[in-house]
Order: structure tokens, then C-alpha cells, then sequence
């Protein structure tokens, strides 16, 4: 009877493919699962939309108010957000120390904020009886919660923080010698932040401005705390989704499947950047 032993070779070499194998399998397969649990519901929003009655839906005259006055309110946030976080982005990255360190965690404070206590911060800061909302509706009669100057506050309270990020980061990689040779030569400061640091931190501002846009566009919670659901005045798409999901449903996929477009259009604009 002849019988047959694995060479020390063959049995050697197969435990350390199985062992492969299971690693391999245990970065796989947890992988796959975090993927899947952000692409389904995806999936089931491209699942559940009637695409024959998609261009009707979204032309309904109930939708054209709300998508009017988000493009409108998120226009205006992006306009406050070049004027105010730009200086803001540029003092932080030219900053150093423990303020600038505590003033950066401030900023970035809305970014894990929930939404819902922004728009109650929001109420107690410039509400009717606010800290700065009482005194201009007092002596400027000017009120602001509930109003479409509330919705585009709370965007940009929401939104702010993404564009100061992103523009404090490129403006950090900024070679610090151009910035001491503009101001060897003459240069004022807000000449080197206009003639030198912004085309040079051009990308970053792009890219900040996408991505606060993006974040105003689908802002929810702190709207509706701080300036209602009120029809042609303060609902945003955003609101419109939440209200047609209880009446309409098909209203809500359809805008819901518009907003999941504009999110991917932003993210492949921005893919090349962060890429590098």
C-alpha cells in the first residue's frame, strides 16, 4: 500500500495563504458593508422614483416657490461667506497661539453642532427678545426670525464653517516668503490678501464655496427652528421635502432626487481637488 504525506514545503506554504485569505476577508467584507449601508438607501430613492412623471413634479407649481427661494437665500449665504470667512480664513492661517487655536474650535463649533440647537442658539441671539434681535427690532423695528433674512442666517451659521476650512487650508499652504516679500516691497496688508494670497489660494476657495452651497442648499433644522415652514416666505426645498413626504409622496422623491443630483455634481467638481 503506497501512501501519500505532504512535503513540508506544500503544508508550510498553504497555512500562510489561508491566514492571507482571512486578513484579506476581514478588511473586505466590513468594507463592503460600510459601502452598501451609504449606497441602499441611495439605491431606494433611484428605486422608488416615478421617472414619467418626474419633469411634472418638479415643474409643480407648489415646487417653484421653494426652489426659487433656496437658490436666492443660498446665493445671498455665498456672497456673506466671501465677505466675512475669507478674512477670517486668511487671519487663522496666518495665526498662531492659543486664541487663534480657541477661535478656530468656535468657528468650527456648527460643523458637529445638531442643527436643531443652532436655530434655538439662533432665536436667543437675535429673536425678539434676543441679544441683538431686541435691540434692532427696538430701535431699527427690524425683525428677523421668521423671515427670509432668518432663513439665510441660519445658512450661513450652518455653512460657514465648511468654507473657513477650506480656504484656511489653502491659504496655509501658502509659501510664507511671498507673503514677506509683498510686504518688503510696500504692500499693505489687504493688497497681499487681494493681490497675492487669494489667486493663489483659488482652489480652496472654489472648493469652500461648493461645499458651503451644498451644505445651505439641504440645511434643515436650524431653518425650520429659527424661521418656520411658511409657504413663498422661509420654505426652502429642504422644508418642501418634508412636507410633500406627508401628503405627496412622489413630490418629496422627486426633490429629494434633484438635491441627491446637486450633491454628485458638487462632490465630481470637487473629486480633482481633494484628489490632490
Amino acid at each position: 500500500m503506497t501512501t501519500t504525506t505532504a512535503s513540508p514545503t506544500t503544508a508550510g506554504g498553504a497555512a500562510p495563504a489561508a491566514r492571507v485569505r482571512l486578513s484579506r476577508a476581514l478588511i473586505v467584507v466590513p468594507a463592503v458593508l460600510a459601502a452598501l449601508v451609504v449606497v441602499l438607501p441611495l439605491v431606494g430613492l433611484l428605486a422608488g422614483v416615478e421617472w414619467r412623471g418626474l419633469p411634472a413634479r418638479l415643474a409643480d407649481p407648489a415646487v417653484r416657490p421653494a426652489v426659487r427661494l433656496s437658490l436666492v437665500t443660498t446665493l445671498a449665504t455665498v456672497v456673506v461667506c466671501w465677505a466675512l470667512g475669507t478674512p477670517l480664513a486668511w487671519l487663522l492661517s496666518r495665526a498662531d497661539g492659543r486664541g487663534a487655536t480657541w477661535l478656530r474650535a468656535v468657528v468650527t463649533v456648527p460643523v458637529v453642532l445638531p442643527p436643531v440647537v443652532g436655530g434655538v442658539a439662533l432665536l436667543l441671539a437675535y429673536g425678539r427678545r434676543g441679544l441683538v434681535g431686541e435691540p434692532l427690532l427696538e430701535v431699527l423695528g427690524l425683525r428677523i426670525p421668521f423671515t427670509p433674512i432668518a432663513v439665510v442666517l441660519a445658512q450661513v451659521f450652518v455653512s460657514l464653517p465648511f468654507y473657513v476650512l477650506a480656504v484656511e487650508g489653502a491659504m496655509r499652504g501658502i509659501d510664507r516668503r511671498l507673503i514677506d516679500v509683498s510686504a518688503t516691497l510696500g504692500a499693505r496688508p489687504l493688497r497681499v490678501l487681494l493681490r497675492v494670497a487669494l489667486p493663489l489660494a483659488a482652489p480652496g476657495i472654489v472648493a469652500g464655496t461648493a461645499l458651503a452651497w451644498a451644505r445651505a442648499l439641504g440645511e434643515f433644522g436650524a431653518t425650520i427652528t429659527f424661521a418656520g415652514n411658511f409657504a413663498g416666505e422661509t420654505q426652502t426645498a429642504s422644508l418642501l421635502v418634508y412636507v410633500a413626504l406627508q401628503d405627496d409622496h412622489q413630490t418629496a422623491v422627486a426633490l429629494s432626487l434633484a438635491m441627491l443630483a446637486v450633491a454628485v455634481a458638487v462632490l465630481g467638481l470637487l473629486r480633482g481637488r481633494w484628489v490632490r
